[in-house]
């Protein structure tokens, strides 16, 4: 076997890769925002929450991408654990029909459409209003490419009579337990190492089609590649949230499940998909019994991926409740002191393989620390009446850790974002970045905001010599609690859709913020000059007054970024 056999070979399979690749992502830019909506209102029940994770999977072309959505929403609240599983169950089904791809690629000649697939894929890239359509055709085309080739060189290194080949794969009893470990193990260890279930897919169909390796071996490998995918997604998971690595154990629970029972019934099961093969073959006009017998396995592979899956779903849709209290009870809730707790809770970037589903990932963390601002007013609004020493000092102290949290947020959201946005993505989600980018540098600001109100309310305590009036109080937790009411439509905005945010409501509130602090400052200077309370105290109560009117600003600004409206002017 020459070397150039070997990097034909190898060649072949990148372009495989970069072709499943390319589609993927191509596919996801194309129908990303409606996969996702569907995802979230499509789970009512473990049965449509199984079709919604196959129908995903199989439109996307990529079970990590589903994997990755479903996680985001069990995060946000908007699908609970046990949905979860059900629609990761349907991705490992939607993944199956990679392999029906490959089959029909290397039982048919398909090297009529790469070069046209080439062709057009460049005139509608450089079109630019088709260019996704373009990115999926040249996608495809490296894929048919890839599989055209690594057909041609199989036959080239006629592996079927090569005799150190094949005096290798009958160095091992088809009929032994033990072969089936080892080969399960070899797929397992294969596809960990590649990162790719579709690599090692091709090589299996490689190895049968050419009669080198037998089915049952095959099979196995296969197998294997189903529980190696598994430990990928584990070890990405380590340094996730529970919930991520909880959905991890779960995709690994129902892979190692299937492998189990299929044990006990490995060469019966295998029969039956080769009599299903012939029959609805049959039943569609085409001979399998007269088709190469060794061409006839590319589809007995990929029958089998399908049926085992099916079936394997089929039994534990079942038991969803029984998986979803066992990987609970495996990995449990961290008990986390949140004013501690600097770790972004969604953004797990070894998770993410898909620069359009890491923009989601992003936004969830914003909503997260929209949220948090919320709570770290709240904590102002509490300072101001804290009349005990000793509690004063500590919610003081709380509300220092919540800026510095803000700083550190507002810093690791933008760098993952400028991560982000160096791959290849859709003008839509460009303009999504920018405007998450100016979201979390207006939050920061409310943060900064909250923290001046405490430290001048510090320092009136620090002061103990004069007090605010009766009236002063009033009119301080009036201006409060319009800024805490613009802060809740601010995170109902966040954490909803922007279709059915009614903007009027929040203009509205600023607008009664802003007539307020002018009504105040008037006030305040014929109070002063009256003699009702010193310059000194007027001065403190202006500032926190002023500092709730430039947070009122704030919020509008994340407001008209999150809707994509203009700044207003200053």
């Amino acid at each position: 076997m020459s070397i150039w056999i070997v990097f034909k070979l190898l060649g072949s399979l990148a372009l495989l890769m970069f072709g499943m690749k390319s589609m993927s992502e191509a596919l996801q830019k194309m129908a990303g925002p409606q996969l996702r909506h569907a995802l979230g209102a499509m789970t009512t029940n473990r049965f449509t929450g199984l079709l919604t994770g196959a129908v995903v999977t199989a439109s996307v072309q990529s079970s990590t991408a589903t994997t990755v959505m479903t996680v985001s929403f069990v995060n946000a609240g908007l699908l609970t654990l046990a949905q979860a599983i059900s629609v990761i169950m349907g991705a490992n089904i939607g993944t199956t029909l990679t392999a029906w791809i490959m089959a029909l690629g290397t039982s048919f000649d398909i090297s009529v459409a790469v070069y046209p697939g080439f062709f057009l894929g460049i005139i509608l890239i450089y079109l630019k209003k088709h260019r996704y359509i373009g990115d999926f055709l040249f996608g495809l085309a490296f894929l048919l490419l890839g599989l055209t080739t690594l057909k041609a060189t199989g036959t080239a290194m006629d592996l079927g009579h090569n005799e150190a080949v094949t005096a290798f794969f009958r160095s091992f009893d088809p009929n032994s337990f033990l072969t089936t470990i080892i080969f399960l193990f070899l797929g397992g260890i294969m596809t960990f190492c590649v990162q790719s279930s579709a690599a090692v897919m091709a090589i299996t169909m490689l190895l049968c089609s050419t009669g080198a390796m037998p089915i049952y071996q095959g099979i196995a490998l296969v197998l294997g590649e189903n529980i190696g995918t598994t430990i990928t997604s584990n070890l990405a998971a380590l340094s996730a949230n529970t919930q991520a690595r909880r959905a991890a154990l779960a995709h690994m629970f129902f892979n190692v499940f299937g492998v189990i029972w299929i044990l006990f019934v490995f060469h019966w099961f295998i029969d039956g998909v080769v009599w299903l093969v012939d029959y609805v073959g049959n039943l569609l006009g085409k001979d399998m019994n007269n088709m190469d017998s060794n061409e006839k396995l590319n589809f007995v592979l990929a029958a089998f991926h399908s049926c085992f899956n099916i079936i394997n779903a089929g039994i534990l849709i079942w038991l969803i409740p029984q998986i979803e209290r066992f990987v609970c009870w495996v990995i449990k809730t961290k008990k986390v002191d949140e004013e501690e707790d600097f770790r972004l809770h969604f953004i797990t970037a070894g998770l993410l393989k898909t620069p359009e589903l890491s923009v989601l990932e992003a936004q969830k963390e914003i909503v997260s620390f929209s949220e948090r601002m919320q709570r770290m007013f709240g904590m102002v609004r509490e300072l101001l009446t804290e009349k005990d020493d000793q509690k004063f000092t500590k919610l003081f102290t709380r509300i220092e850790k919540y800026e510095s949290i803000s700083d550190n947020m507002e810093i690791e959201i933008a760098s993952y974002l400028e991560q982000v946005s160096d791959a290849h993505l859709s003008d839509e989600t460009k303009g999504k970045i920018r405007a998450m980018l100016r979201e979390i540098s207006e939050l920061e600001s409310i943060g900064d905001s909250c923290y001046n109100m405490a430290r001048t309310i510090n320092r009136k305590v620090q002061g103990k010599n004069e007090h605010f009036t009766t009236r002063q109080y009033e009119h301080m937790h009036q201006m409060m609690e319009l800024t805490d009411s613009a802060l809740t439509q601010l995170n109902n905005l966040m954490g909803g859709r922007k279709e059915s945010f009614n903007v009027n409501r929040s203009f509205n509130i600023e607008n009664e913020i802003n007539n307020f602090r002018d009504q105040l400052k008037s006030q305040n200077i014929n109070d002063v000059n009256n003699h009702v309370y010193t310059y000194g105290i007027g001065t403190i109560y202006m500032d926190i007054i002023s500092e709730c009117e430039k947070l009122g600003d704030y919020i509008i600004n994340v407001v008209e970024a999150r809707m994509g409206t203009k700044q207003r002017e200053a």
